[in-house]
């Protein structure tokens, strides 16, 4: 009898094993979770996210982080109350924290808070955002402005949409707490567009994001014709032009010595009913390894302020406008042709580069080199690199003999301490028309051609247009 009633416990007991949870089972994440992709590493994922490495190892109790397997779920710390997966996004340009709430139907405060944001500028061109889901995924969506004088419901009558989702799916209390040109989501189906941005604007991109230290950047919008768009940058004008390929492009140049950091780019534009838009995102600058020259020894009256800020400000002028006609195409040609040469032999075409940090006379080295030396002795030939316009040929005290040519856009060329000028003011030269002569005139310790390009009215690196077509 008693062999019967332990057999029968046994039984009982394995009846109920398959439905008592174990330990594993009842242990919950403490925290949201991100699925390990193809690739991560645990040093990425934590810059991903916002955390210290060793932060992240101990709340998933990892010793060795090299044995990162694919599809495994990582708790991700300091997110206490937050439950559910999480994933990244890269943060376009052309979007805010409202658009971003609205864009994947996550409240604005959660956002911040699974972010930890603090404020605004923190939500720059190229950062990463963290979405909870559910959620994860951008919803489908087409945008409509509300324009002034228009009523949400107006606007819901003209676009055949129901008016409690459109203020359900923006998050707006009342009918009329929507302001006018705030850019609201619809029910539909668009491209993945910029939802801080009216509904014309069907794409931005700006290229390179961050930017770097005198370099060169493009910006290109895909919107229909009719729209006129204009900025500012690092409070330099951006003004855009008809692409070749649709749409509108603009170029800036970015100053060697910025600092480093995040800076406002701002758009402003009408639609083709003079409906007008602002929006302003803050875009990267990166650093760039510009090394320091040997200290220069030159005439100190080149180095005076009394002469050099009325040069420098004469010379930034010239620079200054952006003429609608693009006259380049494709990438620049060398200026001169000894410098091919010169390279084949040294393996080094250029005796000193843009943004080198210079010191003069043993001062600081409070300056930069604005340009590209090329090697050349006196009365070597000076070619144009593109076709343009030449808007200064003359003499001046730092720059010596010195050419200017407008190509358009915003984009201009000048040539310093030349021996000879060949062309004058209003000529329009084609690519490799002979403009000048090598020399040693201005602020120079020996003959050589220094070739600058200008970009928006600020001095960028030639290399970039040697190698690269720009926009």
């Amino acid at each position: 009898m008693k062999r019967y009633r332990w057999i029968s416990l046994l039984l009982w007991l394995a009846f109920l094993s398959p439905v008592l949870p174990t330990a594993a089972q009842q242990e919950q994440p403490k925290g949201p979770v991100y699925i390990v992709q193809a690739g991560d590493t645990l040093g990425e994922i934590a810059r991903r996210f916002g955390v210290s490495l060793d932060a992240l190892t101990q709340a998933n109790g990892i010793t060795n982080p090299n044995l990162l397997s694919e599809g495994a779920e990582l708790v991700i710390p300091g997110l206490e109350g937050v439950q559910g997966v999480l994933t990244t996004v890269t943060v376009p340009f052309g979007e805010t924290l409202s658009s971003l709430s609205r864009r994947y139907q996550i409240p604005s405060d959660m956002l911040a808070r699974v972010n930890h944001l603090t404020n605004p500028s923190e939500l720059y061109a190229g950062a990463n955002l963290v979405i909870p889901q559910p959620g994860g995924t951008s919803a489908t969506f087409s945008r409509a402005t509300l324009k002034p004088g228009e009523s949400l419901l107006e606007l819901a009558a003209t676009k055949g949409a129901n008016p409690w989702t459109i203020l359900r799916s923006n998050n707006v209390a009342k009918s009329w707490a929507a302001l006018a040109g705030e850019v609201l989501l619809l029910p539909g189906q668009e491209a993945d567009s910029p939802t801080g941005l009216p509904e014309p604007v069907q794409t931005i991109d700006i290229q390179p994001l961050p930017m770097g230290q005198g370099k060169t950047a493009v910006i290109h919008i895909v919107a229909p014709t009719g729209l006129t768009f204009e900025g500012t940058f690092m409070e330099h004008p951006i003004k855009f032009f008809p692409a070749p390929d649709g749409g509108y492009s603009a170029l800036l140049g970015v100053h060697a010595l910025a600092e480093p950091g995040f800076y406002p780019l701002s758009l402003q534009g009408a639609q083709a009913d003079s409906t007008l838009f602002t929006f302003s995102q803050m875009v990267g600058v990166a650093p760039v390894d510009y090394p320091f020259d040997k200290p220069l020894t030159v005439d100190p009256a080149t180095i005076d302020p009394a002469v050099t800020l009325p040069e420098d400000a004469q010379w930034s002028a010239l620079a200054a406008p952006a003429t609608p006609e693009r006259l380049w195409e494709g990438t620049f040609r060398i200026p001169s042709p000894l410098a091919q040469d010169y390279c084949l032999e040294t393996g080094d075409c250029w005796t000193s580069r843009f943004g080198n940090r210079r010191s003069y006379n043993g001062g600081p080295y409070t300056f930069f080199h604005t340009g590209l030396d090329i090697a050349g002795g006196s009365g070597t030939k000076i070619f144009a690199p593109a076709a343009g316009r030449v808007v200064f040929a003359g003499p001046l005290t730092v720059r010596g003999n010195a050419t200017m040519i407008d190509h358009g856009w915003g984009v201009y060329t000048g040539y310093l301490h030349q021996s000879e000028i060949d062309v004058k003011v209003g000529d329009l030269v084609e690519a490799g028309r002979l403009i000048g002569l090598v020399g040693g005139t201005g602020r120079v310790e020996g003959p050589h051609l220094h070739w600058e390009v200008w970009v928006g009215g600020v001095q960028v690196d030639p290399l970039d247009w040697l190698e690269k077509t720009f926009p």
